[in-house]
């Protein structure tokens, strides 16, 4: 079945963008409550090692390995093979979930005590028991993931990234339910209850569509089927390459959590504001991407290869540049307007921001990052990616630990940042010998663009911030924010950035119908 007509990367965004927007309505009210205080920590400290679970067997390795097996099927009429695919790999994931949550209820003290090493006594208790509860989401992610990759390669982009809103509505309606009769660790324990019944939701709102695409699931583990053992021998090194990502993250925790109390969980708003442009355009290019990218590798197309990863790159730098400019600039009042309230108090406000500015640096090697490994995915290769990875990842960690002794919670972030470009430099590299120069010269012209409209819009922002004067948080935030965009977009429309000159034609299209 061929993929949908439209716009995979719009739908992907669209969708992304939903939920981020309920992911900072979520951590307003988490911040309401709980700041940058003890039960904070734990919370943070308590989502990670789920989420490494999830993101080591769910949506992204699970993408790279089974969807370009999936697609290729699909593409050659070989429906019935692809059913039977489908069925085999999410038995395994089952039985991957049952198994993975088992272990994790049971070492949920031996877990707490590698993610946070620094955490004092009351601390660590309350995140051992945040574990137990937190650990079998992971599991259920992790299946999730499994209708994503099913709903992607035939095209339906936007309910499986609108799916994890669920997620986000189920935390906030804990919050806002039991927050007037709870108070500390009966109400964070609630919060990851209702975290728990969130991610059930997120799995079964897709569950129908992805029936309709497979008809039944045909349970079975017989690694013999067409295709299985494939995606295997990609998804091994594909969580490989995962896990290491995954570990630089953890490290990041652990190093926040010998700063001192408060740090892991500033560490995470950071995070949340820093990842929406990964999100919107790193992950919604990529992902759109891969089935294309396979069945050009599938065909022999490099050519054509080699122009969809050149082309995305490009326009990645479009979105993502403006948005780190953006984010460095507007730090403070982006942190206060979003998580200034209750608890989270100025100094907070203050640290959190010079993460998120240190954040800023790295998010085009970030973006970028997602696309190029999918190009080795693609072409088969998920090996080179990981040993990149692994190589990005001690240069992060090392600099980080240099630089949060004196930087705090910020130098963490900046070897963070530095880790990424290190990455994404040596998978371009490794690409241009594959498949030709991914760095086109014909893009120059557009860098070019890109380079003057962020100087101006950052110029001219700074100028209205100056004469704005003491102007509320949300009202220096909102408005900086739009005559950044403003700026940038008119000076990349002057200057003939196609990506402009397309998001003018769209807009005039729609304002015809």
């Amino acid at each position: 079945m061929p993929p949908a007509k439209g716009q995979p990367a719009a739908r992907v965004a669209a969708g992304i963008l939903v939920t981020r927007i309920l992911g900072f309505v979520r951590e307003r009210v988490f911040a309401h409550y709980f700041g940058s205080s003890a039960f904070a920590d734990a919370y943070r400290a308590a989502l990670r090692i789920p989420g490494v679970i999830r993101n080591l067997l769910g949506e992204g390795t699970l993408s790279a390995s089974f969807i370009p097996v999936y697609a290729r099927m699909l593409a050659r009429g070989d429906e019935e093979d692809a059913r039977r695919l489908a069925g085999t790999v999410i038995s395994f994931l089952l039985l991957i979930t049952i198994l993975a949550t088992g272990a994790g209820v049971l070492l949920a003290p031996v877990i707490t005590d590698l993610v946070a090493p620094g955490f004092d006594t009351p601390r660590r208790d309350l995140t051992i028991r945040l574990v137990r509860i937190l650990f079998p989401m992971g599991g259920v992610l992790i299946l999730s993931a499994w209708c994503l990759g099913i709903l992607n390669t035939h095209g339906r982009f936007f309910l499986s990234y609108a799916a994890p809103s669920l997620w986000n509505i189920a935390q906030i309606t804990a919050l806002v339910a039991l927050g007037g009769s709870l108070v500390g660790a009966p109400l964070v324990m609630g919060l990851a209850v209702g975290a728990l019944l969130g991610s059930l939701l997120q799995l079964l709102v897709q569950l129908p569509s992805v029936l309709g695409y497979v008809r039944r699931i045909d349970w079975s583990l017989d690694r013999h089927r067409t295709g299985v053992t494939a995606v295997f021998r990609a998804w091994g090194p594909v969580v490989a390459g995962a896990g290491v990502v995954q570990i630089s993250g953890v490290v990041d925790t652990q190093l926040a959590s010998l700063l001192g109390g408060g740090a892991v969980a500033v560490l995470g708003y950071a995070q949340l504001v820093a990842v929406l442009p990964v999100s919107l355009f790193g992950v919604s290019v990529a992902a759109a991407a891969l089935p294309d990218l396979a069945r050009d590798a599938a065909g022999a197309d490099t050519e054509t290869l080699r122009n969809r990863l050149s082309s995305g790159a490009a326009r990645l730098a479009y979105y993502v540049f403006p948005s780190a400019f953006a984010f460095a600039l507007l730090a403070v009042p982006i942190i206060a307007t979003l998580f200034q309230t209750g608890r989270f108090d100025e100094n907070d406000t203050a640290i959190a921001a010079g993460v998120l500015a240190a954040y800023a640096i790295g998010l085009f090697g970030q973006a970028t990052v997602k696309l190029f490994a999918s190009g080795f995915y693609a072409i088969g290769d998920t090996r080179t990616p990981v040993r990149i990875a692994a190589l990005s990842v001690t240069v992060s960690a090392g600099l980080a630990v240099l630089l949060m002794q004196v930087l705090g919670p910020a130098g963490i972030a900046l070897g963070a940042a530095t880790g990424a470009y290190v990455n994404v430099f040596l998978l371009a590299k490794g690409l241009s010998r594959r498949v030709g120069p991914i760095i086109d010269p014909s893009h120059r012209k557009p860098l070019a663009a890109i380079l003057a409209g962020v100087v101006l819009a950052s110029a001219g922002t700074e100028g209205l911030a100056w004469l704005a004067g003491s102007q509320p948080a949300w009202v220096l935030c909102l408005g900086g924010l739009a005559a950044f965009g403003l700026l940038y977009g008119f000076t990349t429309l002057a200057l003939g950035h196609p990506e402009a000159h397309r998001i003018v034609d769209r807009l005039t299209a729609r304002a015809g119908r």
